[in-house]
C-alpha cells in the first residue's frame, strides 16, 4: 500500500524535484518544454465555460487550462504565455507548427497519433440540446432524416455525434458562439456537447431541452507535441500532483465549478 501525499506537499514535492535537478537536467527540461523562455499554453475560448473552455476577459484570459497553464509555468520557473484557438481541433492542427508547447483537451483515437496524452483529469457525459419548441425527445426521435445538428468542428464531440447518428446530419461549425446563435434562432435541431455545458445554455435559450440519454463520455487530459519526452514526464508528474495535493480541485473552485466533482480516470 502506498501512502499517499498529504493535502498541499504534492506541489512542494514536484517543486523540490526540479529544484534539486542537476543544471544540466533543469535546463534541458526548459529547453524541450519551454524553447521560447515562456511556457505556452494553447486554450481554446468560449463562454461554455467547463473544464476544457476558457474566457477572455478584460485583463487576459481566465478558465481551468489557464490555472493549470500557469501553476505549471510556476513550478518551471518560467513566465506563462496563453496561445487562444477557436476550438480543440484547431489546437491539434498546430501541434506540428511549434507555435504552442502544451495544453489541455479532449482526448481520442485520432487524436493520440498527432500529440503525447498525459493523466485525465476530467470526465464529461455528451448528449444533446434541441431548439425550442422541437418535438424531439429522446435519441430515437432525433436521428431521423432532415434532422439537422451542429458540433464544434473537428472535435471529440463531433466525431462522437456523427458516429452515433445514423440518420441525421451533423455539421462541424468553428465556434461556440456561432452555434448558440444558430439554436437560439431554430436554424439547427440540435447542439451535441457535454451535458454540463448544455443545461447551462439551456439557461440562456428559453424552450431548449437537454436529452436525457448520454452517447458518449469525453475525456479531458493534458497534452504535448508528440517526441517530447520530457516535456511529456513533467507534464505527467505535474498533473498526478495536481489532482492529488487540490491545485486542479482549487482550478475548478476558481473558474465557476464549485459544484462539479472532479472526475479523473486512468490512462
Amino acid at each position: 500500500m502506498f501512502n499517499q501525499p498529504l493535502p498541499g506537499m504534492a506541489g512542494l514535492l514536484l517543486g523540490l524535484t526540479i529544484m534539486t535537478m542537476t543544471p544540466a537536467a533543469a535546463d534541458a527540461l526548459k529547453d524541450e518544454i519551454a524553447p521560447t523562455g515562456k511556457l505556452r499554453v494553447a486554450i481554446a475560448i468560449s463562454p461554455a465555460g467547463g473544464a476544457f473552455w476558457s474566457t477572455k476577459t478584460e485583463t487576459g484570459y481566465a478558465g481551468v487550462p489557464v490555472d493549470l497553464g500557469k501553476a505549471m509555468a510556476a513550478q518551471l520557473g518560467v513566465p506563462v504565455e496563453y496561445v487562444a484557438h477557436n476550438n480543440s481541433g484547431q489546437i491539434v492542427d498546430a501541434t506540428s507548427k511549434g507555435t504552442w508547447d502544451i495544453t489541455f483537451l479532449p482526448k481520442d483515437p485520432e487524436r493520440e497519433g498527432k500529440m503525447a496524452f498525459g493523466p485525465i483529469y476530467e470526465v464529461a457525459d455528451a448528449t444533446y440540446i434541441v431548439k425550442p419548441g422541437s418535438a424531439v425527445t429522446n435519441f430515437a426521435t432525433l436521428d431521423q432524416p432532415g434532422i439537422k445538428v451542429a458540433a464544434v468542428n473537428n472535435t471529440t464531440t463531433m466525431r462522437g455525434a456523427i458516429a452515433h447518428l445514423k440518420n441525421a446530419k451533423v455539421t462541424g461549425y468553428q465556434t461556440y458562439d456561432e452555434i448558440f446563435g444558430l439554436l437560439k434562432n431554430g436554424e439547427i435541431d440540435a447542439f451535441a456537447l457535454s451535458r454540463d455545458q448544455l443545461n447551462a445554455m439551456a439557461t440562456h435559450i428559453p424552450g431548449t431541452r437537454v436529452l436525457g440519454e448520454t452517447f458518449k463520455q469525453t475525456v479531458t487530459a493534458v497534452a504535448v507535441p508528440p517526441n517530447y519526452p520530457q516535456s511529456l514526464a513533467f507534464a505527467v508528474k505535474f498533473l498526478n500532483e495536481a489532482i492529488a495535493d487540490g491545485t486542479l480541485r482549487k482550478a475548478y473552485d476558481n473558474n465557476g465549478l464549485k459544484d462539479r466533482p472532479v472526475r479523473t480516470q486512468a490512462n
